[in-house]
């Protein structure tokens, strides 16, 4: 019996139990996946999963928001891809050691080049705005800049966004978002006009506040911007819902969440379940 789970706070409104149980079914195994959510400050909690997992009592284990950055002392070893991100969204046993995985970049990635769909949108001017600095905005940028985009990076808190822009330095200018208050954020010294991606990786709009977005109510942008939001719960956010309301090309973190999903379970299984297959175990 496979024992997988989650790591996070919170992660009640998480669809990977859903997709999990896909997968296991899928590759003909039994087993679970669970959710355990652990506060931000709760240290003894991760170590207390990751005992487990040197135990055998679990498999495999997903990190998400707050801990993709506070679960790597807890660990052995980390990837090269994860190293390099400074993030980690997977963890396993490999020869008695805990080892740090991230496949949120190629699950970002692999969906960002299914979202846009044409050469001109593939090929084109390559600027994007990411919107957070935290974990998930790291593997973003990383599957980013080594796919030859150019990164600008807006953050609440400019510590952190200038710790990010200097771990990309080579590709990135940091840009700041107010620090107290998230209503007066505003782009006004972002350029759009050569901008063609934004990339939001805040859990603004996520649910339950629904209602809210990580950009200004009246902000317009140009017909050339397309709109990627991590956030997949609700199916539309906010920041999607006025993208497409002004004709823009948006899209929630689904098809990230799929891909991502599907990269750790190999890891973990050594299976590879069909994308397809997962996405329809999510669709009700």
């Amino acid at each position: 019996m496979i024992q997988l789970g989650l790591i996070g706070y919170p992660v009640s409104h998480s669809l990977s139990p859903k997709i999990h149980a896909a997968a296991l079914q899928a590759c003909g195994l039994e087993g679970n996946y669970s959710l355990f959510p652990v506060q931000p400050e709760d240290k003894k909690g991760l170590q207390d999963l990751l005992s487990r997992l040197c135990s055998g009592d679990i498999q495999g284990l997903n990190v998400t928001i707050p801990h993709k950055q506070n679960v790597i002392p807890f660990l052995d070893e980390l990837t090269p891809t994860a190293e390099a991100i400074g993030a980690v969204n997977t963890i396993h046993l490999h020869k008695n050691k805990i080892i740090g995985d991230n496949s949120d970049a190629a699950g970002f990635l692999a969906d960002l080049k299914k979202f846009l769909t044409t050469e001109a949108q593939r090929h084109g001017a390559r600027n994007t705005l990411v919107l957070g600095a935290g974990g998930s905005a790291r593997a973003v940028i990383f599957a980013l800049v080594n796919d030859g985009w150019k990164v600008t990076i807006a953050a609440r808190r400019i510590e952190q966004a200038g710790q990010l822009a200097d771990s990309f330095k080579n590709y990135c200018e940091a840009s700041l978002w107010d620090q107290l208050r998230i209503t007066d954020f505003t782009l006004s010294t972002i350029d759009f006009s050569d901008m063609t991606l934004l990339v939001n990786t805040t859990p603004i709009g996520m649910t339950p506040h629904i209602d809210q977005s990580p950009l200004p109510k009246p902000l317009l942008l140009p017909r050339h911007v397309s709109i990627y939001d991590l956030v997949y719960n609700p199916r539309e956010t906010k920041l999607v819902k006025d993208a497409r309301a002004q004709e823009l090309k948006a899209t929630t973190g689904l098809g990230m969440l799929i891909e991502q999903a599907a990269l750790s379970f190999e890891i973990w299984t050594g299976c590879n379940p069909s994308r397809e297959l997962l996405f329809d175990a999510v669709k009700s």
